[in-house]
């Protein structure tokens, strides 16, 4: 579906509602705004599973919003399977840059903080600058909701590592921004929906498709072969194992081209030389937000 169809509102003047994992204020809902407009309605998730859940039962939600990769981090295995288990289908993609900000309660100082509290990946992507203090480093379920717990308790010597727009969410002040210690921090993040709520996406140039072979001498490479012979941009492989208990893999591709006709031609020829391909969704490709 197009962000701006969408953008926050149907036509029936609903709001657009997308789960998200995390409360508010996390980076997630940070990709759903820039994704669907400011006033999408975001529905805070636990796990990815309930993301998931929600995204498939239209009753809920118009679909999700689910990380899938970071460009330091690597691929999140769990949300392919979850991905290719599901009912959803991929309808956008967005890439966003990860700042990491330090925000404490106004007026609370740096030589006032004794403890820092985030998610554990955050904290990981901090260490150069919070090894600098002595702090306590304390590990919670994501971002936000550290940011959301000082605002609650009114802590004076308790900071967190968040979004920007967690601190102006939770009325928090940022005393260090972008403390992350590689500056070239990038998530990828796709947008799911039912296959009731998917809509056909204009001017689509990319694809996400889940296949797996007979596993016998070459046949992975008979596929990217012919992927190549049409002239496709094969722009990720990532393998994933399949629950028969015997080491068969499958592998999630994103394929990138001109025309769907083009894709649809590729996809054809690559049935005989796989034992099953499903298309998980076809879509524009992302852009990337830098905030």
């Amino acid at each position: 579906m197009n962000p701006k169809q969408m953008n926050g509102n149907h036509l029936n003047g609903t709001a657009t509602k997308i789960s998200i994992q995390g409360c508010e204020g996390s980076f997630h809902q940070v990709a759903a705004e820039q994704y669907f407009g400011k006033h999408v309605e975001v529905i805070p998730c636990a796990t990815f599973k309930d993301v998931v859940n929600i995204a498939s039962n239209t009753s809920e939600s118009d679909g999700g919003i689910m990380a899938i990769e970071n460009s330091i981090a690597g691929s999140i295995l769990a949300n392919y399977n979850l991905l290719r288990k599901s009912n959803l289908r991929v309808t956008g993609e967005l890439t966003l840059k990860i700042d990491q900000n330090l925000m404490v309660n106004p007026g609370v100082k740096l030589e006032d903080i004794h403890e820092v509290h985030s998610h554990p990946m955050a904290i990981q992507q901090c260490l150069r600058f919070l090894d600098n203090y002595n702090w306590k480093l304390v590990e919670a379920e994501d971002t936000a909701s550290s940011a959301r717990s000082i605002q609650h308790y009114k802590s004076k010597h308790i900071a967190a590592i968040a979004s920007k727009l967690a601190a102006e969410m939770y009325q928090l002040e940022i005393i260090a921004p972008n403390i992350q210690t590689l500056k070239n921090n990038y998530t990828r993040f796709l947008v799911v929906q039912s296959q009731e709520k998917a809509q056909e996406v204009k001017d689509a140039n990319k694809a996400s498709v889940s296949f797996h072979t007979n596993n016998s001498l070459g046949s992975l490479a008979k596929v990217l072969t012919k992927i190549a012979d049409y002239g496709i941009k094969l722009a990720k492989l990532q393998s994933f194992t399949i629950a028969t208990g015997d080491f068969t893999y499958g592998f999630h591709a994103d394929i990138e081209f001109e025309t769907v006709n083009q894709f649809n031609e590729m996809l054809e020829s690559l049935k005989p030389l796989t034992e099953e391909i499903i298309v998980i969704g076809i879509y524009k490709k992302g852009i990337t937000w830098e905030l």
